[in-house]
């Protein structure tokens, strides 16, 4: 069975004025996006700024963030690193915390051979019983998990359970659940197509759009399953334009300011990410109100 099916969320990590973590902040968050309908939580991945987090902080995020869930929808929690010592590390502590799935990136700058990416996803699931979810995302991390590779690691290794496929290639999704016959659990990585790998067979999305609109995303995906592709499409293509701009600088930069925007009061990134430009600002506040988003 899926950790999850549906929207899940890519959460962001609120701060405090001073950067450090906001976890008043957080909770509120959580409760919001269970509220509006989240499948799932996704904590202290890429959009919650996992790479400017200590080890000591992303611990204790993944612990926050499993407490405030209280069991309502799963917590998937971000583990992957460039290390694979330190990915272990992150898992293990994921897996004391409670958490009910991991979401492990690609070992960034290292540039992985395939044959390195079956040996770190390999020793992490020897680590921990958790079911992980494979990240792919090259764009980010110099480092693409092939389709026969991803398909070697889900025959092989029974606790590598799906992927969050963030490469924007439908071709390489379709290959890969050619390869293993449709029953590895793929996730949407890409906002923007998220209707056409449910078509081949996707469970669900792993979101930054539903940091804002939860509950749109949720209904789209809901949509979707229940043979309503007519809503599920019309939902996808009315918001193009605004994940559009929510990628229109580096994530997780644009969320933040567009949960600001509505007043979450998520705080500042953490360097070296800056604040968003005030034309992309000024050009993405009106798509949120365009797309019915209330801003503050």
């Amino acid at each position: 069975m899926a950790i999850f099916k549906g929207a899940g969320v890519a959460i962001v990590t609120p701060m405090k004025n001073n950067e450090e973590v906001n976890y008043d902040k957080l909770e509120e968050l959580i409760e919001f996006q269970i509220s509006e309908g989240t499948d799932c939580i996704i904590i202290a991945g890429t959009t919650g700024e996992s790479s400017t987090l200590t080890m000591e902080e992303h611990s204790k995020v993944i612990k926050a963030a499993v407490d405030f869930a209280k069991h309502r929808v799963p917590v998937v929690a971000g583990s992957g690193s460039n290390c694979t010592r330190e990915a272990i590390f992150l898992s293990k502590e994921a897996e004391e915390a409670g958490a009910d799935g991991l979401l492990a990136v690609t070992p960034y700058y290292n540039k992985a051979t395939q044959g390195g990416l079956i040996r770190y996803y390999s020793e992490i699931a020897a680590e921990t019983k958790l079911p992980i979810i494979m990240y792919n995302v090259p764009g980010r991390t110099g480092c693409n998990i092939l389709p026969e590779t991803a398909a070697t690691l889900f025959k092989n290794v029974d606790n590598i359970v799906g992927i969050k496929e963030a490469t924007g290639n439908v071709a390489q999704a379709c290959k890969l659940m050619n390869l293993t016959d449709g029953k590895i659990d793929l996730y949407s990585g890409e906002d923007a197509i998220v209707v056409p790998l449910l078509s081949i067979g996707a469970k669900g999305v792993i979101s930054v759009w539903s940091n804002i609109a939860p509950a749109k995303v949720h209904a789209m995906c809901q949509s979707f399953f229940d043979g309503d592709l007519e809503t599920a499409m019309k939902l996808q293509l009315e918001a193009q334009d605004l994940v559009d701009a929510l990628f229109s600088e580096v994530n997780p930069i644009p969320v933040k300011k567009a949960l600001n925007l509505m007043g979450y009061e998520v705080g500042p990134l953490r360097s070296p990410l800056t604040e968003m430009t005030p034309a992309n600002a000024a050009k993405m506040a009106d798509i949120m109100k365009a797309y019915g988003l209330k801003l503050a």
